[in-house]
């Protein structure tokens, strides 16, 4: 058994005692239980519990399926690369650690020696480095004489921060990380998604937690996250919270916007809800809290690994091409219902609006400074 410091308690106590501390450990557990509450619910009284086969992608000698994957170099995003290699894919794996990336690559080699893999160094908190990506993309597929599209984005870069950090936009960095990152690289890829000759799907990763939300704003301060810095104590847990129902009212919005569109258009929209898995997400809690909560999370049967949890966003990825729009939960190609406040068009137009004004003034920043660095060059 571990002994912990002197330093180590001292600051576990204090954390325990915070209101982010019992956010988490009361409010997010309900949530968890409700959505279990909600999937067996189904599956007893529900004459048809909705649910999708997983259908294989289509590979050939001339296409081979592009999925991109943020978030790739641990946890679900590895168990995802790993298994969608397997499943043919070309799997452009997207993280912030070269030496992580490289060693996912050879995992993956290593276990099928036929995958194709790429690996990208991107921050996913910077509107910067999600540009420079997809110019990098997009020269990667001119190289190598691929078909100039891609097939499957899987949206799954997140992090539970405990104290403020600010990206250099100025947004709050687990706000840019989970969800504005998250819409730009969509906004950036959807054109190549768009021309894919088979039907192509975006992915956002989500969570349980987002039930614990009950009222949201959808102005400035809120979305860049901004507004939350100005609390006595970082509020990393309502944070994580906002991020999350977000990224469903976004996900709900361009599926909406997608099947109104004048012409046809073959790309689908989920949310995949993993459950509580074991990854290093909360590697930023005292570790005597984070092993005790994972400690009881196994002892009540919902803590899964990797591997397993990985399950519900596969479903989502591999799920028939009509499907969209839907939030699966709980493996075997299930859904369940998010929360109602997750379904409000009227908030999601709002944020979809206040989403895009933070695109487009950073990609207006983001010219200004390239302009001004090719006028001091010349």
């Amino acid at each position: 058994m571990a002994i912990i410091s002197n330093k180590e308690f001292k600051e576990a106590l204090r954390f325990a005692a915070s209101v982010q501390f019992w956010r988490m450990a009361v409010l997010w557990t309900i949530s968890l239980l409700t959505s279990y509450f909600q999937l067996h619910s189904k599956r007893l009284f529900s004459r048809k519990a909705q649910s999708y086969p997983r259908c294989h992608p289509p590979i050939s000698e001339s296409l081979r399926p592009v999925c991109v994957i943020t978030g790739a170099t641990s946890g679900l995003g590895a168990a995802a690369a790993h298994a969608l290699s397997r499943e043919g894919f070309y799997v452009v794996l997207v993280g912030r650690s070269s030496r992580l990336l490289s060693k996912i690559m050879i995992e993956i080699k290593t276990q099928n020696e036929d995958a194709q893999v790429k690996a990208f160094e991107v921050d996913m908190s910077s509107f910067k480095s999600i540009l420079e990506f997809k110019s990098s993309l997009q020269q990667w597929l001119l190289d190598c004489k691929m078909h100039f599209s891609v097939q499957l984005l899987i949206n799954n870069a997140g992090i539970l921060a405990t104290s403020s950090r600010f990206t250099p936009e100025g947004y709050d960095q687990m706000m840019a990380t989970n969800y504005i990152g998250a819409f730009c690289l969509t906004k950036f890829l959807l054109p190549l998604l768009k021309r894919s000759l088979v039907p192509s799907r975006i992915v956002n990763v989500t969570s349980f937690t987002h039930r614990s939300v009950f009222d949201i704003q959808v102005d400035k301060e809120s979305v860049s996250g901004t507004r939350f810095l100005r609390s006595e104590q970082y509020p990393f847990a309502r944070i994580y919270e906002y991020s999350k129902v977000y990224l469903l009212l976004f996900s709900y919005a361009l599926h909406q916007q997608l099947r109104l569109m004048d012409k046809p258009c073959h790309v689908s929209v989920n949310a995949a809800d993993p459950g509580c898995v074991k990854t290093n997400i909360m590697r930023e809690l005292p570790s005597c809290l984070s092993k005790l909560a994972f400690q009881v999370l196994k002892l009540l049967g919902l803590l899964q690994l990797p591997k397993n949890g990985v399950s519900s966003i596969l479903d989502a990825a591999l799920a028939p091409p009509e499907a969209s729009g839907v939030y699966f939960f709980g493996g075997e190609g299930r859904t369940v219902n998010s929360s109602m406040l997750s379904y409000n068009a009227k908030l999601a137009k709002e944020l979809w609006t206040m989403s895009y004004n933070l695109f487009l003034e950073a990609s207006l920043a983001s010219k200004n400074t390239s302009s001004s660095t090719s006028d001091n060059l010349s």
